[in-house]
């Protein structure tokens, strides 16, 4: 289990920088194209971060369990 939660924690600080450097080859992607066009791009940036902040406790209630 210690292993997943550290998986977890490091997956949660990936998206975190993808949603802060925005990098031009997955930020063109199809599926992040669509979030874009229905959430927008503020909207989208936020739903990377609601989802890093969901695998982050993840991996903190992974690591004390």
């Amino acid at each position: 289990m210690k292993l997943l939660g550290v998986l977890a924690v490091l997956y949660a600080v990936a998206v975190v920088v993808i949603a802060v450097m925005k990098p031009e080859k997955i930020w063109s992607m199809k599926k992040i194209e669509l979030f874009k066009k229905v959430l927008g791009d503020k909207g989208t940036e936020i739903f990377f971060y609601l989802w890093a902040v969901g695998f982050l406790f993840l991996g903190i209630w992974l690591l004390v369990k």
